[in-house]
């Protein structure tokens, strides 16, 4: 079951780092999805370096962390598939 739930919240972050970062993304959904989860990741990495990955009630600045991995990866990531992309059409 936590599969399901890493794949939903990889789904939901990657959809709103979309919807934050300007311009139109070309990253299919399933690499928006993969992307979010490398997110999460990335945010909870950071949260438990900095110490707020387990406090009391709603983890609000562990979810931060996370939107903002996101917004990284998802960034990163839509620059390297457009590269790729432009790449494979020029050698074919």
């Amino acid at each position: 079951m936590s599969w399901l739930w890493a794949i939903i919240l990889g789904l939901v972050l990657g959809l709103i780092a979309k919807a934050i970062i300007p311009g139109k993304q070309a990253i299919p959904l399933w690499l928006t999805v993969i992307f979010g989860m490398l997110g999460s990741v990335l945010g909870n990495w950071v949260a438990t370096g900095i110490g707020v990955n387990e406090t009391e009630g709603i983890d609000w600045m562990r979810h931060l962390l996370q939107l903002v991995g996101a917004v990284l990866i998802v960034g990163v990531g839509d620059r390297l598939w457009a590269g790729l992309r432009a790449h494979r059409r020029r050698t074919t």
